[in-house]
């Protein structure tokens, strides 16, 4: 049942006079509970806790903290329906969905359970002394991963589930010895709250220390400020708009000890499709990508926002078929009017743009906060002259760009911003002959995808969800699958250490039976 209170550790508290209440979407009026939004004394009070949780969660073996992971996966199972129920009321989304990103959130978490207990992540690296080496002796140098310290996660509005309380920052840096603040999200709140209550029931019951969970309400942007700006905390996860990340990002540059923000961003996600592609299946790749555009009310981060192709007749029976399909789509609900209005609002600004050309825009009525799904065309040479094109409008929306010829086709690539995904649509090998597209794509994006949509993040360890400048703040790491575990770590290392003074990682013996590098070579051996 929802409090609208704040968990500082395992102690609700509601110490703050702002209150809000969530939207339901679907019946266009707010949810019953008020939730109270957390004040500067507590905030203060949720990092302290965690500051001091470190100190005893960062030592916290591998096997004890997969425990802690499967314990939150179970907590979460146990909410069945109040959470399923909260989800929809709190979001517009289907049961389906909300279940579907239920079973993605438990998947994570148990994904990071096993790496954990499995240990080689820490990435144990020995190189052993050699006293005879000519012309100098070289020390014993041990190297492993450690966790940085408390972690403030944001929620995202898109994904209550995945992406927020419980979601795959906050597995990530609990796996990585890591305490957790999650900043909840305002239009989830609820969801939040009893996320956040399995998390604290979990930590309970497998004996974690008070404060490496903490979750806190916000109705704005003032919560988020001061957490980031507060000097216990040392990197922050975050999910949402460019305006939103890049904030934070800066809000952290200035502090005295600057310290990193994980964001992932905008995208609109380019769509080639090749020539002799359209000319066999433009029906079939149109309804395709009809589906693809308005899934989840195109409220994804990888939302095919932009498709690129060669001028053609091909091309031109393409955009009839895309705008047709599309228009045959049932409208659906978007997360909140705040969102809907963003999405009219930017719809409307590339609609405006010179050379814009709108081959589909539903305009019969819909009922409140569902989203009128559009396409609109432009040529190469406009696209390339005005950046108001590159905008992401956040929905079920499409731009359709005609380019000369490969040539153009490469150019407006290389003018994109940096982006999550691109897509190659290809037939019969053709795609050999267009090497200099792929190049130019894989400067611009984190995946590529070769006849496929980009809608859908596989969990897993190869998945890269991130990208240049501004898909993510930092391209080398992913958001998405066990490897985002090192956004929380860095590596340091024991020079000439006592064995038995050491982790057991890098002792001689191995105790923890894991995979290390040691003089070059990996391997599970003793020393």
């Amino acid at each position: 049942m929802n409090t609208g209170k704040n968990y500082i550790g395992c102690q609700k508290s509601s110490k703050g006079n702002k209150t809000y209440k969530t939207f339901n979407p679907v019946l266009n009026q707010e949810n019953d509970t008020i939730f109270s939004e957390a004040s500067s004394e507590e905030i203060q009070e949720a990092v302290d806790l965690a500051s001091k949780a470190f100190q005893e969660y960062r030592f916290v073996s591998g096997t004890k903290k997969a425990d802690f992971l499967n314990a939150i996966a179970d907590e979460i199972l146990a909410l069945d329906e109040q959470l399923i129920q909260t989800y929809c009321s709190e979001t517009g989304l289907p049961e389906g969905r909300a279940k579907g990103e239920r079973g993605r959130t438990i998947g994570q978490l148990r994904s990071f359970a096993a790496l954990v207990a499995e240990g080689s992540w820490v990435e144990a690296t020995i190189d052993k002394a050699q006293p005879n080496r000519e012309p100098m002796p070289r020390l014993d140098i041990r190297k492993m991963n450690i966790p940085i310290g408390p972690v403030v996660v944001f929620g995202a509005s898109n994904f209550p589930l995945a992406y927020s309380t419980a979601g795959g920052d906050t597995a990530a840096a609990l796996a990585a010895g890591c305490p957790v603040i999650v900043k909840s999200h305002p239009m989830h709140s609820g969801t939040g709250e009893l996320v956040a209550s399995a998390i604290i029931k979990a930590a309970e019951k497998t004996g974690m220390p008070n404060g490496v969970f903490s979750n806190l309400n916000s109705s704005g942007i003032e919560v988020g400020q001061q957490l980031v700006a507060n000097p216990k905390v040392k990197a922050v996860g975050f999910t949402g708009s460019i305006k939103g990340g890049r904030a934070l990002l800066d809000l952290a540059a200035k502090r005295e000890e600057p310290i990193p923000v994980f964001a992932e961003m905008g995208s609109i996600n380019p769509v080639v499709i090749l020539p002799e592609a359209l000319a066999n299946r433009n029906q079939e790749i149109a309804k395709t990508y009809a589906n693809s555009i308005t899934l989840g009310t195109g409220q994804f981060c990888t939302n095919p926002g932009l498709i690129l192709g060669v001028k053609s007749d091909a091309l031109n029976t393409f955009v009839n078929h895309l705008s047709q399909e599309i228009m045959d789509i049932n409208t659906s609900c978007m997360l909140h009017p705040n969102i809907k209005k963003a999405y009219n609002l930017n719809k409307e600004k590339v609609i405006a743009q010179n050379h814009v050309l709108v081959t589909a825009n539903y305009e019969s009525d819909v009922p409140d906060n569902h989203a009128k799904q559009a396409v609109v065309s432009v040529d190469g040479k406009s696209f390339l002259q005005n950046n108001n094109l590159h905008l992401e409008v956040f929905g079920p929306f499409s731009m359709v760009v005609q380019c000369e010829n490969k040539v153009e086709l490469e150019k407006v690539i290389a003018s994109l911003e940096g982006q999550l995904t691109g897509t190659i649509i290809s037939d019969n090998d053709e795609i050999s002959d267009y090497s200099n597209i792929i190049s130019a794509l894989q400067n611009r994006v984190g995946r590529i995808i070769f006849n496929g949509v980009p809608t859908g993040v596989e969990v897993c360890e190869s998945m890269v969800h991130g990208g240049p400048y501004p898909a993510s703040t930092d391209s080398r790491f992913s958001a998405v699958g066990i490897s985002s575990i090192k956004r929380w770590v860095r590596p340091f290392s024991y020079q000439s250490w006592p064995n038995h003074l050491l982790p057991n990682e890098l002792k001689n013996e191995n105790l923890l039976g894991i995979f290390r590098t040691i003089d070059g070579s990996r391997t599970k051996d003793k020393i």
